[in-house]
């Protein structure tokens, strides 16, 4: 009986030391689960609220941004590409208290060289109030 206990422990043990690499290596490439599912339930219902259909959208999901954000937010990204504005991409972030969906005021277009830039500028869809993205790292 004591050897089958001192398997098991060796088993679980061996387990738990290959998950968690695997897990930080799924994070890495994937983003972090927990911030992407309050990304999707949050922004789509703003931008619903916002009176955005879907006829207006013509690009919409989660991003993981690759370099650190505003520590008011989650990490996560919501982009945004609106069908009359195919060269302008809008970001949108989640904050940490409350949960509130906000407009970064970066945006990215795309210039007719192929390049993207960031700009702030205001557009068509650019709101009042909008959060620097850049800003508390």
């Amino acid at each position: 009986m004591q050897k089958k206990l001192i398997f098991i422990s060796l088993i679980t043990v061996v387990v738990i030391i290959a998950a968690i690499p695997a897990s930080f290596l799924y994070v890495l490439n994937n983003g972090n689960p927990y911030t992407k599912y309050i990304a999707n339930k949050h922004v789509p219902a703003y931008l619903g609220e916002q009176g955005y259909t879907d006829g207006e959208i013509a690009d919409a999901h989660y991003v993981e941004p690759k370099h650190l954000i505003n520590r008011d937010f989650y990490h996560g990204h919501y982009m945004v590409v609106f069908k009359d504005e195919r060269d302008i991409t809008y970001y949108y972030g989640v904050t940490k208290k409350g949960k509130e969906v906000k407009q970064f005021c970066e945006k990215d277009i795309l210039l007719p060289n192929g390049v993207t830039d960031i700009f702030e500028e205001a557009t068509k869809y650019s709101e009042k109030e909008c959060h620097h993205s850049l800003d508390n790292r």
